[in-house]
């Protein structure tokens, strides 16, 4: 039964997401890799939040508000205001510039070469990074709630791997056969099944607690463990409170206002209006994803008693335990629609960005738009077969979550601080460009798996030497010994930044840059969007009060 609905849901999206697609002109690249600049508000909204919903997500964060409660939600609020500014202040000058990508505003603000170097980086990120945990994670997921290995009769490794080449092999038709305009159709639907099956686990999770009182186990939880309530995170957990204010900040505003893979929907808007709209509903909505994405983590804490022998066990257990068998199909196809998702769209950025800003600028400038979506499925399919051989690897890099938010940390800062010294200045020059990015990727190499590293072993041994031997004292020495990592990028953020204005100062350019409107989309703002966006602003800080302890 839980197959059948599991393959039914999956297929219903697959046929409305052709249906939706099949006059879509690929020959041309506005229509392949765009949408054709007709995405709607209500499509941009759910494309978007199913896009940044997938297992790495999911379980990962789930995981972390196991082992550190409400805190971790910040991953989550905070994401609300990184897209009110992206609404108010980025997505009007990408679209009046008529930008396909991210990096060919830095190909006019600056030269050809920053923009190639900035989407290798994005290219290489999404290939040995984001696709392969994307591919693993999701692949651990779909094999243990359907138990492949005990169905097909094969070992855990092999099950895996034949998730991992499915789950591939499907989202690559999806990304690179459909173009943006399946995607974000095949989001839309997805993420409604999501939010009402993400919603069903802590429902269910309650009322196990709760006596089939769904309040009554909100009270539960409350009442057993107040202090896991907390909205300011402690030295030692994950987001301690004043990373909030340095690097979470600048990784928020680095995803969602200028990684390609998310982006590009706003970039695919049929207007400016349309594109607000759609990015603040996306805000409000990113303000209830601690329903989905720690509050189950917090159930699962009181339901097994803190007793799992890994904190990523917390999401899947509480599902087995709590979810009736006949959601299972369906909770299982919305899960592999966020993992299609996720994979969908990194794929897609990824073939947008070799085309228009590599195949098209370096390899054949005079190729027509047929050649440009020719060879950018080529290297699609190119990139998914990499990521498919990668993924296993990903078995032993550890927490999944924190492996991907740190390593992401070696291109996501040096390219933000480009974009936002570009677009707040007009005469610092492409060469104080290329020196901002291999400077803050090289030092925040050193600084994590160097200087870091180094510390940490030192402190901890000097600790061991003076006879500590708790866990959790052991825990607060590694913390202390060196800088959270996010307050690390805020640092090189502002040295990056700084050294990029004294270049600018010494050697500036020799006329100031003007982004011209190019006139492809309406930019006539939504006239609600400072209200809306405002009104969000409000609610965020209000919880962050609310549960301050």
């Amino acid at each position: 039964m839980a197959l059948i609905s599991f393959l039914g849901f999956t297929l219903l999206v697959g046929f409305i997401s052709w249906w939706s697609v099949r006059k879509t002109d690929e020959t041309s690249s506005d229509g392949y890799f765009l949408g054709g600049r007709s995405l709607t508000a209500g499509v941009i909204a759910g494309s978007l939040l199913l896009t940044n919903l997938s297992t790495e997500q999911i379980v990962g964060l789930n995981g972390s508000a196991y082992k550190d409660g409400l805190s971790v939600m910040a991953w989550e609020t905070l994401a609300a205001l990184a897209i009110v500014v992206t609404a108010l202040f980025l997505l009007p000058r990408y679209l009046k510039g008529g930008l396909t990508t991210v990096p060919q505003f830095l190909a006019k603000r600056f030269d050809t070469t920053t923009k190639t170097i900035t989407s290798g980086l994005f290219l290489t990120g999404y290939v040995v990074v984001l696709l392969p945990v994307i591919l693993y994670s999701g692949s651990v997921a779909i094999s243990g709630m359907f138990d492949i290995p005990q169905v097909l009769g094969v070992s855990d490794s092999t099950a895996l791997v034949i998730c991992i080449w499915g789950i591939g092999i499907i989202g690559s038709i999806y990304a690179v056969f459909g173009g943006l305009k399946a995607v974000a159709v095949s989001d839309s639907i997805n993420a409604i099944g999501l939010i009402i099956g993400g919603i069903l686990i802590p429902v269910f999770g309650l009322m196990a607690i709760g006596d089939g009182s769904v309040l009554g186990g909100l009270e539960t939880l409350m009442n057993a463990n107040p202090e896991r309530f907390d909205s300011t995170g402690n030295p030692g957990q994950e987001v301690p409170f004043a990373t909030i204010f340095t690097g979470m900040m600048l990784v928020q505003l680095f995803y969602w206002g200028t990684n390609q893979q998310i982006i590009q929907r706003g970039l695919g808007a049929k207007n400016l209006a349309e594109g607000q709209k759609g990015l603040l509903l996306a805000a409000f909505l990113k303000i209830l994803g601690p329903i989905i994405l720690v509050l189950p983590g917090m159930i699962a804490y009181y339901y097994f008693e803190g007793g799992l022998a890994s904190s990523d066990l917390a999401y899947p257990e509480l599902v087995r335990a709590v979810l009736p068998k006949p959601l299972m199909g369906f909770f299982a196809a919305v899960l592999f629609g966020a993992i299609l998702s996720s994979f969908n769209s990194v794929l897609n950025s990824s073939v947008t960005l070799f085309g228009i800003d590599i195949y098209k600028q370096h390899i054949n400038k005079d190729a027509p738009e047929m050649t440009v979506v020719k060879y950018g499925k080529i290297f699609g399919i190119c990139l998914a077969l990499a990521a498919m051989l990668i993924a296993p690897l990903i078995a032993n890099a550890g927490s999944l979550f924190n492996y991907l938010q740190e390593i992401n940390g070696i291109y996501s800062i040096p390219i933000f601080t480009i974009i936002v010294v570009g677009y707040l200045t007009k005469r610092v020059p492409a060469i104080a460009a290329k020196i901002g990015i291999l400077s803050g990727s090289i030092l925040y190499i050193i600084s994590q798996f160097i200087v870091g590293p180094k510390m940490v072993a030192n402190a901890l041994a000097e600790a061991k030497a003076n006879g500590i031997t708790d866990p959790a004292e052991l825990h607060m020495v590694e913390a202390g010994a060196y800088p959270h990592y996010l307050h690390v990028m805020a640092i090189l953020f502002v040295a990056n930044i700084i050294i990029m204005l004294i270049i600018g100062k010494f050697k500036p350019r020799a006329e100031a840059f003007q982004l011209e409107y190019t006139e492809q989309v309406s930019i006539e703002p939504w006239k609600h969007v400072k209200l809306a966006g405002a009104a969000i602003c409000v609610i965020v800080i209000a919880i962050y009060i609310y549960f301050a302890k």
